[in-house]
């Protein structure tokens, strides 16, 4: 397991490093200038978009049910436990990428809703159906059909709830047990010898397999039962996760301004010369890549379902994730911690502890109400990760052949709680980097009909608006 580790370590490194910032953010800066800061000029359309219906029966959620999904899926451990990571390795000043990181993939987001719909696909049953594999063989052409592969197999793994199992299982180990509770727990013990485990792995063995069931109850339900629960979990967990990090602002309100001024002055840190901030801009930016998942693909599989048929429209909805995930909940994140936690003297890739200990102190029973949160979070994502990659194998081997994906998907959740967190991290952000590669080269290659599109879909407004 050690030598693996350092495998997928070093290769996650290789790829997420310089290649992956120069990807997304370079690309991202792109579009951004190109469409004319249209994250910027059209947030207000975007929002006006939310309270409006879709123009069609052609697919199997609502635009907003798909919004809710994908926040879902971003607004997931990474929120919490990768803001705690980039904190960890790359100080506070990794906050500031993460915005940068977010403004720009409102951009990202944009277009990657646009050209779902513009070049939405049908599975084998003839369902609508969306995805950077089809962006790739509709927009770009059947030559192009190995990259749509490719972003497929990469989805496949990059999909698996790597992180999420991971750390949802050692915050509970962390939380409501103790190393010498474990150790003379008696079934633990009886586990663990049946089949040669220490007892903390039996703990992970057993907390994999609860998830897995309550996982099944909700995706073998489908696309419609994922988009129903999540639009009831995702406000709940957003507005509870509000209050108790607003709790923590006000009670520890001198050390805001000290806090923000600590996330700017070492965002552009010289001192310890270019490559150190660099390094500080890249660790932001690949924690936010996690967190958002602008330009990774997993976007476009979700809206790719809307029953929305304006390209532009489900573009405005879309784009509105990376505001609430890397915008508000980093943010919230990245404020409790530094107000109450402890970055500094963490040895090693910590994650998760290190935002529990900070609730935990910052607020009475935080370390429990945070794990609610957590919960919900997790099991959100869990959910709508379950979609993205069985859709992806239901491109590769049929819908039928690829339901059983699902039992991979269920099953997988109990090696990754059992797993090293670098490995973890290091799994999760390396088919991460490969989905982006594909997404983000059929971004680029055919941004110029997102532009059209909106230009005309904006300019055809205007002039309703004048006859009316």
């Amino acid at each position: 397991m050690e030598q693996f580790t350092q495998f997928i370590t070093q290769a996650a490194e290789l790829l997420c490093g310089y290649p992956l910032f120069f990807l997304l953010i370079g690309g991202g800066l792109y579009l951004f200038i190109a469409s004319g800061a249209v994250s910027l000029r059209r947030l207000p359309d975007a929002v006006r978009e939310l309270r409006r219906g879709n123009d069609s029966t052609r697919g199997q959620i609502s635009s907003v049910q798909a919004l809710a999904s994908t926040i879902g899926a971003t607004v997931g451990l990474g929120s919490i436990a990768g803001v705690a990571i980039a904190l960890v390795i790359g100080g506070p000043g990794a906050i500031f990428w993460m915005w940068v990181s977010a403004l720009l993939g409102m951009c990202t987001k944009y277009h990657e809703g646009v050209l779902t719909t513009m070049f939405k696909g049908t599975d084998d049953r003839g369902i609508p159906q969306g995805g950077t594999m089809h962006i790739i063989e509709r927009g770009l052409g059947p030559r192009w059909k190995p990259l749509a592969r490719f972003f497929a197999i990469a989805g496949l793994f990059g999909t698996l709830c790597i992180m999420n199992a991971n750390q949802l299982t050692e915050a509970f180990m962390s939380t409501f047990s103790t190393p010498e509770s474990i150790e003379a727990n008696g079934m633990l013990t009886n586990v663990g010898q049946m089949l040669g485990l220490g007892n903390a792995q039996a703990y992970k063995l057993l907390f994999g397999l609860a998830v897995c069931a309550v996982v099944s109850l909700v995706i073998y339900g489908g696309i419609r039962r994922i988009a129903t629960v999540a639009g009831v979990l995702v406000p709940f967990m957003v507005g509870l996760y509000f209050v108790m990090v607003l709790y923590i602002i006000i009670t520890h309100f001198d050390g805001v301004p000290a806090a923000f001024g600590r996330i700017f002055s070492e965002a552009f840190n010289l001192r310890a010369g270019f490559g150190a901030l660099a390094g500080i801009a890249i660790i932001g930016a690949r924690r936010a890549a996690l967190v958002n998942d602008a330009g990774i693909g997993t976007a476009t599989l979700m809206h790719g379902a809307s029953r929305n048929e304006t390209p532009v429209r489900e573009g405005l909805v879309a784009m509105l994730g990376p505001s609430i995930d890397s915008g508000l909940v980093c943010t919230l994140t990245a404020l409790a911690i530094m107000l109450c936690g402890d970055i500094d003297g963490v040895q090693g890739v910590q994650g998760l502890q290190v935002a529990v200990g900070a609730f935990s102190r910052g607020i009475p029973g935080g370390e429990y109400l945070l794990m609610l949160v957590v919960a919900c979070f997790a099991l959100s994502s869990m959910f709508s990760y379950s979609f993205y990659g069985t859709t992806c194998a239901g491109y590769l081997f049929g819908t039928r052949r690829g339901g059983w994906y699902r039992l991979v998907f269920v099953l997988s959740m109990v090696v990754f709680a059992m797993i090293p967190l670098e490995a973890a991290v290091g799994v999760c952000d390396l088919f991460y980097a490969l989905m982006a590669f594909a997404t983000m080269t059929a971004v680029l290659a055919l941004s110029g009909h997102v532009r059209r599109a909106t230009r005309e879909y904006f300019s055809k407004n205007v002039s309703t608006r004048k006859h009316t």
